[in-house]
């Protein structure tokens, strides 16, 4: 697993924690903020699949 795709399961995972505090308080900013970060850490995610792929052998 690429570190690139560490960072964007832990950018996630933040944001959803982001997103549900601005739920509960009602705050519409922090909710949105957390939903970005979803987004960000799922964009991670994938350039840590293509770094993979890169790496792996072709057969």
């Amino acid at each position: 697993m690429s570190d690139m795709r560490a960072k964007g399961d832990v950018n996630k995972a933040k944001g959803k924690i982001e997103e549900g505090l601005g739920k509960l308080t009602g705050n519409k900013n922090q909710e949105a903020k957390g939903k970005v970060k979803q987004v960000q850490g799922s964009a991670q995610q994938g350039l840590g699949d293509l770094q993979d792929a890169a790496r792996r052998p072709k057969s």
